[in-house]
């Protein structure tokens, strides 16, 4: 960082003005507390216990150490902001330095800039920094100062209802995420919160947990909160993995044969998981015949002891061996030469969880019924504003992930519950719960050629409702 006069100006004005800040939080009595509680809550919710955090601008450390991390470094201009952080959470590192000219030998799975950017002389700068401190894996968090507040807050400043500050940089969600893109960032959603910044009984808790959500009101919310990761490199392969091909199979023996004739090779193996579930028909025992038959296909059969499609997945999954795990349904509507396509999006880094899509390109005549395609299409929409992240297709059965993503998808299971019986919305809670990269990887669909579908429309559709509805509760109205 170059020491233009102008830039030394702006260092001293900012620690003179952020130690006094310090000293008057010991005794601060306006809105901040009410705001920072709320923000405590949020980021919370993102970020797991037991991680490796990193925050620029920790102020006392409030934050960070309310997110309970493994290892806890924060960083701060102002030499009394860290004094203060030291004494309240010993356990936690703390260093005092301008982020613009810091220097780290380490790298974090969370960086989290909370109320920062506003005052930061070269954002990029910043940006092209903790760059260096990411992994693959790592995941950026901002929140930054809606520009309609500039005004409010101003007032709020001279009623001394919230505390003094130098002059800001205001900028746009497209702002924060252009200037993530220069920095080698890629963002992953966007969203608002904090529409009342003041402890209102009943008014803040409505505006804070349910109008902020909605399209009218979002637009007023005090913060914007960005989450990005690392951009990956373009289709880099340097390395093969290990793929297992978890195949849910009831009453599907007419498929089996064209399963194992058709299932493709991919990275440095591929395994095929069949997990049969109370079948009518012989498929349990058509697929012993086949694997007999195909002794150069590494095959496994497992029957299934619980019910639905989402318990033989686990099944599957709980005998995988490969590095990435994906779902093929016995049906074959999606067909098993579409699968490397998903390898290739998931092995370049293109994203974390790779979602099949069939409702872009055209579908054979009979693939879908149309009260099935208009419930694809209103479940989309749902998802879509729940995880704030396109998904145009929750119902699809050929779902890619990473096998360490999916154990951590399981271990926390418990937050969403175990209800689900067909598997698709455990996992895309989970992943979007996770901040995991969703990707939408549209196919042709095709038309079952043997059996029925196992689906139930009417009775299966009230299901998922409610579901989408407990789910709201956990992912979007927290």
């Amino acid at each position: 960082m170059q020491n233009t006069d102008k830039f030394l100006e702006y260092q001293t004005n900012h620690e003179k003005h952020w130690d006094t800040v310090a000293r008057q939080l010991d005794h601060w009595k306006g809105w901040g507390g009410y705001y920072r509680n709320r923000l405590k809550k949020v980021y919370h919710f993102i970020i797991p216990a037991g991680m490796d955090v990193l925050e620029i601008g920790c102020a006392r450390g409030d934050l960070l150490a309310s997110l309970e991390p493994k290892r806890g470094v924060g960083i701060d201009f102002s030499n009394e902001m860290i004094e203060r952080a030291q004494l309240r959470h010993p356990e936690m590192h703390f260093i005092h330095a301008d982020i613009h000219e810091v220097e780290l030998n380490e790298k974090f799975d969370y960086i989290i800039l909370s109320d920062l950017i506003n005052d930061l002389w070269d954002v990029e700068t910043v940006f092209h920094k903790i760059r260096a401190w990411s992994k693959p894996s790592t995941r950026i968090i901002l929140n930054y100062y809606n520009r309609l507040w500039e005004w409010p807050l101003a007032l709020a400043q001279k009623l001394h209802l919230a505390q003094r500050t130098l002059p800001q940089n205001w900028l746009s969600v497209d702002d924060v995420k252009n200037l993530l893109y220069l920095g080698n960032f890629e963002v992953i959603r966007e969203w608002e919160e904090v529409l009342a910044p003041l402890p209102v009984p009943i008014l803040a808790p409505l505006c804070n947990y349910f109008l902020v959500r909605t399209w009218l009101f979002r637009s007023l919310a005090m913060t914007a909160f960005t989450l990005a990761r690392p951009m990956p490199g373009a289709m880099k392969e340097t390395s093969q993995s290990r793929v297992s091909v978890v195949v849910p199979a009831r009453n599907e023996a007419g498929n089996i044969k064209h399963i194992f004739e058709r299932i493709p090779q991919m990275g440095s193996g591929t395994e095929l998981i069949f997990v049969e579930g109370h079948s009518h028909d012989n498929t349990y025992e058509t697929i012993q015949q086949q694997i007999k038959a195909h002794p150069e296909v590494d095959a496994k059969l497992f029957r299934q002891e619980g019910k639905g499609k989402g318990d033989a997945v686990r099944l599957g999954y709980a005998h995988a061996n490969g590095d990435i795990l994906m779902i093929l349904d016995a049906d074959l509507t999606v067909p098993p030469e579409d699968l490397p396509r998903f390898y290739h999006a998931i092995q370049s880094g293109r994203g974390d969880f790779i979602n099949g899509v069939r409702l872009v390109y055209p579908m054979e005549k009979q693939a879908m019924r149309f009260f099935n395609y208009i419930g694809n299409k209103t479940f989309s929409l749902l998802f879509s504003y729940l995880l704030d992240q396109p998904v145009k297709d929750t119902l699809c059965g050929t779902k890619v992930l990473w096998k360490k993503d999916y154990e951590r998808i399981a271990a926390n299971r418990a937050y969403f519950g175990d209800f689900d019986p067909f598997g698709d919305f455990d996992l895309l809670f989970g992943a979007a719960k996770l901040n995991l990269k969703i990707i939408d990887l549209p196919i042709r669909y095709k038309e079952r050629t043997y059996g029925t579908t196992n689906i139930q429309r009417w009775k299966h559709g009230w299901l998922l409702v409610k579901m989408v509805v407990f789910a709201a509760r956990r992912v979007k109205f927290i």
